[in-house]
């Protein structure tokens, strides 16, 4: 059987940003004190019981956290709210939070500071979607379709913005916009620039994986928005997967092209481990289908300025 790869694949430069920051805080800070973690510090079950296993707790409100600890927000980002209350505690705040993410906060800001209504297109309940909503003062529509654009009731149609949630598909979203700015002429707000490179560039080569091969294996966790996108864009010929465990052998009957991708928040090894299972019980060519090679990488926060990171995942 012919594997094909999908490139790129894995981890983002934001993912890697918020592994690089807890494993940081691990090695200079977790002699001295517990280091915690609000929520997933990305949404992979692989890194969080890998984070597990090193010492780290993770935590679902800040309440959870002795006073005086040491907290890594995710990389999803945070609302105000939970910034003020870890202070109060007297908390050891290092924030992790994906610089795309935090992009989206200040354009939610300044369109409320301009005296705008502010739309958030996005998936309600997702942290992302949570810490946005959080960062400004006045309460957010939420649209998660084109259906709920129709449904809108705006105070003024003049004075209206959007932001979108960063891991979204670019051609939902890309709808969802034209169906607000059709409805509300005068709307502004970022096109599809919100929606951040790597969620793009994901998509796009696993649009081209799919068009090449017979099925597609996406790594990534059930709670992952950018990996069940690229579910989504493969359609019927595909699986969603935590790791070569969850694989049914009867699903590779009749066929002859496999194509493996991986989201944003899924590491490297989780593929390696996949090819070698495929590897122990058939024979199969590996390549990798030609896409673009991203080298960004996001600064790490003042805490780690001068650091030199020594284990990784």
């Amino acid at each position: 059987m012919e594997v094909i790869l999908a490139q790129p694949r894995g981890f983002c430069a934001g993912v890697k940003r918020a592994i690089d920051i807890l494993t940081l805080a691990l090695e200079r800070y977790g002699s001295d004190r517990k280091i915690y973690a609000l929520h997933e510090i990305v949404h992979n079950k692989h890194v969080v019981e890998d984070f597990k296993h090193k010492g780290v707790t993770f935590v679902n409100e800040v309440k959870e956290v002795p006073d005086g600890a040491a907290l890594v927000f995710s990389a999803h980002g945070v609302a105000k709210s939970v910034e003020d209350e870890a202070k109060s505690k007297n908390i050891f705040v290092i924030d992790a939070t994906c610089p795309l993410v935090s992009k989206v906060h200040r354009e939610a800001q300044r369109s409320e500071q301009n005296g705008r209504q502010l739309i958030l297109i996005g998936h309600n309940g997702h942290p992302e979607i949570e810490g946005t909503k959080g960062r400004v003062k006045k309460p957010v529509i939420l649209v998660q379709n084109v259906q709920d654009v129709y449904k809108l009731e705006i105070e003024d149609p003049d004075k209206l913005s959007y932001v979108t949630q960063t891991t979204l598909s670019i051609d939902d979203t890309r709808e969802i916009i034209t169906a607000l700015q059709t409805r509300f002429p005068n709307i502004s707000g970022p096109n599809l620039s919100d929606i951040c490179y790597a969620t793009q560039n994901r998509q796009n080569a696993v649009k081209k994986l799919a068009q090449v091969v017979d099925l597609v294996l996406v790594i990534g966790s059930q709670n992952s928005s950018n990996s069940n996108r690229l579910l989504n864009i493969c359609r019927s010929k595909s699986y969603l997967i935590n790791s070569y465990r969850d694989i049914d052998n009867s699903w590779f009957d009749g066929v002859n092209k496999l194509g493996i991708t991986a989201g944003a928040s899924a590491p490297e090894i989780l593929i390696e481990e996949l090819i070698s299972y495929l590897k122990s019980y058939m024979t199969i060519k590996v390549s990798v289908l030609p896409g673009i090679v991203e080298n960004i990488e996001f600064k790490l926060p003042h805490e780690f300025k001068d650091a030199e990171l020594k284990v990784s995942i």
